[in-house]
């Protein structure tokens, strides 16, 4: 009979079961079409707040044409880089100039520098419906001429320098040395007027970069010059032209479309797609760039221009929660072509590492004819050839051996390298770094320092990887005071803090296990884009590439939430604080799961101020779970509902005066805020 009754209890447990599951997919179903019926137009309202973001596009390019005319009017003499005839012009006429004096070299190339940094900056900041294919390779080539001639005023400076060598010998060894510097460039010159031997080696005091050389050098009428550029214009330019990788999304714009069938502004489709260009590289060094670049873009145009009816609209974003066409094949493709081309293991990848610290030059030169002083006269013979190389190693030697040149070089102090840099030379033939031909590395932690023996004179760089901040531990962006924020990634080696206000952000700090590095970038008030170069060039990278996600574990999440989630994100960023939870790596490709509070005073967010909420870019949830939970569930939290949107889900909680600072915060700030978001991509690599 005890049989009897257990399987009565357990029907019974069944049918109790089976009831309060049809009554919670019941409540389910009636959320659903709540959620719905005020779909339009919450979609509607979001999309009135997202004419923000085209306010912020028509005021840069309003910022961009009066700096224009500013130039203009400013008549200071500094050439437009963008006028050909300007920067030709100007280019000319240094060449033509014969004073060779390092001192106006260098002040001159400060200007040169100037000149190619507001044209790679135009190359990463113009949206590409404001430049053509044909001023993005006019602007590419005026920088290469500008490096080039650059590099040709260096040699020309260090030939007038080595001529007068006797002029400037050191009292205890004979030979000359000098050391000129400025914030960029620096150099190291040696000449052997003596050619004794036991003056084979020598170290700069003031750089502490060195030389030891084989005695054939040493007994020969050689100089040795060691030029270190704090910048890198040797690496192929698209390098340094590769702007935030874009993700195609559609605009919740089509998604709300009427019936009309008609799209009010044209330019909203775009919008997105043009929020950070690709830059089609340099032909001959990057094919891959380009084709990413035109691959990619035509693939957002043609779901952009499709304007459809409402109907049509609700069908398609059922479809669009696969948005990962857009982004897989095109970069399964180039990635196995990418891969393809690197076979050999010493040629470097600079998709993974980066040159960190500039660019060393090292050469061996042949010491030219010397002034001789005859009476009140300086006579020297001029060579009509330049600057010379002197020939090393030799093409003969009697044994066959060929001893190698020591080099030691002292680490740049504005950079952080985290673990050893790779060395590697440049190889001019193949355009590329290499590895090979350098040997017996030893690296001086503490006196931050290297030493290696090269087979001959080469153009050297410290290389790092880009990733070895990635993927982050944790972020926080919180709201400080109207229209301010901070934004905090805690990296695997560093934590950064960004502060944003208005238009622009300031790097606050950079710690290292807890003590304050790079104090000469923190507190400048930048554009996000001079931000990511300055990190960047600084050895701190947390801002992943078109490839990254080749080299880093991350966690994919589909375009469509993870960019919805960023542009909702900056629309409500004035009142509210967002961060990093472990459930988003639980919540799969289509959603992202972050920590939310309302959040108005200027302190830190407690933590039992947060709630965890869901959103996979067309519909927003309140979760039940907390940070601390056993395990992750998409149950809702009591008492909540579903949202088209991520402002609405969060209204449903909100103060008034939270949603008031929301509706009148300034599309500058909100800009911002999308755009460290969209570089940091913080909810793909946590």
């Amino acid at each position: 009979q005890s049989s009897e009754e257990a399987r009565l209890q357990a029907q019974q447990e069944e049918a109790a079961r089976l009831e309060k599951e049809r009554i919670e997919q019941e409540q389910m179903e009636k959320l659903e079409a709540k959620d719905q019926e005020r779909r339009e137009s919450e979609l509607a309202e979001l999309h009135s707040l997202e004419q923000k973001f085209l306010a912020a596009q028509q005021w840069k390019t309003d910022y961009r044409a009066h700096a224009k005319w500013e130039h203009y009017l400013s008549c200071d003499g500094s050439p437009d880089p963008t006028v050909l005839q300007e920067i030709n012009a100007f280019m000319s006429l240094w060449r033509e100039d014969q004073n060779e004096d390092i001192q106006l070299v260098m002040e001159k190339g400060e200007q040169v520098l100037n000149l190619i940094q507001k044209l790679q900056f135009l190359l990463l900041d113009t949206p590409p419906n404001e430049i053509t294919e044909k001023e993005t390779v006019q602007y590419q080539e005026s920088i290469l001429e500008l490096q080039n001639l650059l590099h040709q005023k260096y040699n020309g400076a260090t030939e007038h320098m080595l001529k007068a060598a006797n002029m400037h010998e050191d009292s205890d060894t004979g030979n000359m040395q000098a050391v000129i510097k400025d914030k960029n460039v620096t150099f190291c010159i040696w000449a052997n007027l003596k050619k004794k031997v036991r003056f084979k080696n020598h170290m700069f005091c003031d750089t502490q970069h060195g030389f030891d050389l084989p005695k054939s050098l040493a007994v020969s009428s050689v100089a040795v010059r060691i030029l270190h550029t704090h910048y890198d214009h040797v690496s192929p330019l698209w390098l340094h032209c590769q702007s935030v990788p874009k993700l195609e999304v559609l605009d919740s714009k089509e998604l709300t479309q009427h019936s009309k069938g008609s799209v009010e502004e044209p330019e909203e489709e775009e919008k997105k797609a043009r929020e950070e260009p690709d830059m089609p590289a340099e032909e001959e060094t990057c094919s891959d760039g380009r084709k990413s670049a035109i691959s990619v873009k035509e693939n957002s145009n043609s779901i952009a221009d499709i304007n459809e009816t409402g109907e049509e609209t609700e069908k398609k974003s059922e479809i669009l929660d696969i948005p990962s066409q857009v982004q897989d094949p095109l970069m399964q493709e180039e990635t196995n072509e990418k891969e393809e081309a690197i076979t050999d293991e010493n040629i470097i990848d600079l998709q993974q590492f980066v040159p960190v610290g500039g660019v060393y030059h090292i050469d061996v030169l042949q010491l030219p004819p010397q002034v001789k002083q005859i009476k009140d006269w300086h006579m020297v013979e001029v060579l009509d050839v330049g600057l010379e190389a002197y020939p090393y190693p030799p093409e003969e030697t009697e044994d066959g051996t060929r001893p190698p040149v020591r080099i030691t070089l002292r680490l740049s102090d504005n950079v952080m390298y985290f673990e050893d840099p790779v060395i590697a030379r440049w190889d001019p033939a193949g355009q590329q770094w290499r590895t090979d031909g350098i040997s017996n590395i030893t690296y001086e932690t503490q006196e931050g320092s290297i030493t290696f023996e090269m087979g001959a004179f080469y153009t050297i760089a410290l290389l790092q990887d880009a990733h070895l901040n990635m993927p982050y531990q944790a972020w926080e962006l919180r709201p400080t005071g109207m229209d301010e924020a901070l934004l905090t990634v805690t990296a695997v080696f560093a934590t950064i803090q960004i502060q944003i206000k208005g238009n622009r952000c300031m790097l606050s700090s950079v710690a290292v296990e807890e003590k304050d590095v790079l104090s000469h970038v923190t507190g400048k008030w930048i554009s996000p884009l001079d931000l990511r170069a300055v990190l960047k060039k600084a050895g701190v990278n947390i801002f992943p590439g078109e490839y990254s996600h080749k080299y880093v574990s991350v966690n994919k999440k589909a375009p469509l939430a993870e960019v919805r989630a960023y542009q909702q994100m900056a629309l409500v960023a004035s009142a509210f604080a967002f961060a990093w939870s472990k459930w988003n790596l639980e919540a799969g490709q289509e959603q992202v799961v972050f920590k939310v509070s309302e959040h108005l005073k200027a302190d830190s967010v407690r933590g039992k101020d947060w709630s965890l909420y869901m959103f996979n870019g067309q519909k927003a949830q309140k979760l039940k779970i907390t940070e601390t939970s056993e395990a992750f569930s998409e149950e809702l939290e009591e008492g909540s509902e579903f949202h088209s949107t991520l402002y609405h889900m969060l209204k449903d909680f909100a103060s008034k005066e939270a949603i008031d600072k929301v509706e009148t915060a300034s599309f500058l700030f909100i800009d911002v805020v999308y755009q460290l978001l969209l570089a940091t991509r913080v909810l793909t690599y946590s």
